[in-house]
């Protein structure tokens, strides 16, 4: 790949798109990745649409590899390698990747969570996304909750302009309230309107009690998305997968008398909201 001659230094082009009006779609790996459901679905809709390559942002620079404490707490942040047969076989270092698919007015961005320099990795993504011709970045995540697994996950958006947020709940998505330790997409939404670029959010509330990858709440994003960028996506081989993980889980649930009863509420709490005629999903 070659370096651009406009922008950060740390992205590096193998095709500059020239799209219009274009839609960025964002997955990070991190910290509102839970069953991964960011990078998840955003890699689905890269394998589905076949989308290409075109361009990443060098990893060096933005990520701690080294971090003192326990084995449990820097094994958080150490690549992962495989040694074979006393050989080293891989090292996977962070991967943050830009795909294209044109005929969508798609670009697609696969990536981790930079530890380092927030801002110019927020830089590299706007200075190539505008260059693209991105008028919009919609952000993918998710995080646990009170949603049990025989249900829907809600969905949440934020977004960077009042103005969009009628337009996001006409997709049946509610507006965030939260306060606490904030994430990068959060931090890149703060800077959408100087960049020139509107930015919107579709996050899942999951099951808090699930750990591993959640491929239900992954095909109910995935189907959310493609209502809301008009994709016209055959989603069958999502939907198996979905059901086979459910049947799955609720066996193994079942097993367990506590956390059947925990599900149960759940369950009731779930559909107790859905039927509140004071619910602003009502």
């Amino acid at each position: 790949m070659t370096k651009p001659a406009f922008g950060p230094k740390h992205i590096h082009i193998d095709e500059l798109p020239n799209l219009t009006d274009a839609t960025l779609i964002l997955g990070f790996t991190g910290w509102m990745d839970g069953g991964d459901v960011s990078t998840g679905t955003v890699q689905r809709l890269v394998d589905f649409l076949e989308a290409r390559p075109i361009a990443e942002i060098d990893s060096e620079p933005f990520y701690i590899y080294n971090f003192p404490g326990t084995m449990e707490v820097t094994a958080l942040f150490r690549p992962h390698i495989k040694i074979e047969d006393g050989l080293v076989r891989s090292v996977e270092l962070p991967d943050n990747t830009f795909y294209c698919h044109d005929d969508a007015g798609l670009l697609l961005f696969v990536g981790k969570e930079p530890n380092l320099r927030w801002r110019t990795f927020g830089e590299c993504i706007f200075s190539f996304a505008k260059k693209s011709g991105v008028s919009r970045i919609v952000y993918v995540g998710s995080f646990g909750g009170s949603v049990p697994h025989t249900r829907q996950p809600r969905m949440y958006t934020t977004c960077s302009d009042e103005a969009l947020l009628p337009e996001m709940e006409r997709y049946g998505v509610r507006r965030t309230g939260y306060e606490g330790p904030g994430s990068f997409s959060s931090y890149l939404m703060s800077q959408a309107p100087d960049a020139g670029i509107d930015m919107v959010s579709v996050i899942a509330e999951i099951p808090g009690y699930l750990q591993g990858t959640n491929p239900a709440s992954i095909e109910a994003v995935t189907r959310r998305l493609a209502k809301i960028l008009q994709l016209p996506l055959d989603l069958d081989t999502l939907r198996s997968a979905s059901t086979k993980w459910e049947i799955e889980i609720s066996t193994a649930i079942d097993e367990d008398k506590d956390l059947a009863r925990k599900v149960r509420e759940l369950e009731q709490e779930y559909d107790n909201d859905l039927i509140d005629p004071e619910s602003e999903d009502d």
